[in-house]
């Protein structure tokens, strides 16, 4: 699908009168990232798992940031008629949630965040290119791991105006993310919830039957209803 001028790929799994929940994958990865645990949530959910821009089968404009990605996944919305999502993202793709959720908080019903910190400054370090061919474009990730290290002060300001029910999935002491963090961002989100499943910071990866259980218990939650903190 071409959306502001850039071809967005995406994957799409369950009952089409299901509620949509939409997918948003980290940094280097894509949709087929969520293969795993995408036919679980898909029983009772229609799931849009996403290339964000850079990544996959989507263009590699050479235009970078997290506030383009926040547009793209927003216009994708409006192109395929989803008033309101439950939005999934883990790492990279958590932050794209959480600046959706925040600066668009009527479109988001239910937030996961999967071991994201809250935007804090924090040393930069030039990563090695990995060799061969790459799935993901290595400009997008010079770019985005500059706004990571040099947060947008306004991105923690705005968080609490998430008005979304909010689960942060932390990934424990073997994840690379900072722990304090995972738990700051849960506690700065009104009615965030925070559980900790110990297995390091590809949490639906390592344990994908806990990462579902988790996801899917918070999701069938009554709408009406905030997670006690």
């Amino acid at each position: 699908m071409v959306l502001r001028g850039i071809r967005l790929a995406y994957q799409v799994s369950g009952p089409p009168d299901a509620p949509p929940l939409v997918l948003l994958h980290a940094l280097g990865e894509d949709a087929s990232d969520w293969d795993e645990v995408a036919p679980v949530l898909a029983r009772s959910r229609r799931v849009y798992a996403l290339d964000l821009r850079g990544h996959g089968r989507s263009d590699w404009p050479g235009e970078y940031s997290l506030e383009l990605m926040r547009a793209d996944v927003l216009a994708l919305l409006d192109e395929l008629g989803l008033d309101r999502v439950e939005l999934v993202g883990h790492s990279m793709g958590g932050i794209v949630a959480y600046l959706l959720a925040s600066d668009h908080p009527r479109r988001v019903a239910r937030l996961v965040l999967e071991d994201v910190g809250v935007p804090r400054p924090r040393r930069p370090t030039t990563p090695a290119r990995p060799d061969g061919e790459l799935t993901f474009d290595w400009d997008m990730v010079s770019a985005i791991r500059k706004q990571i290290d040099t947060p947008d002060p306004a991105w923690g300001e705005r968080l609490g105006g998430i008005t979304a029910d909010t689960l942060v999935v932390a990934g424990g002491p073997v994840s690379h993310v900072p722990q304090d963090g995972v738990a700051e961002l849960a506690h700065r989100i009104p009615g965030g919830r925070l559980v900790t499943i110990p297995v390091g910071h590809l949490v639906h990866d390592a344990d994908p039957a806990a990462f579902t259980e988790a996801v899917s218990a918070f999701l069938e939650l009554g709408s009406g209803s905030r997670p006690t903190p």
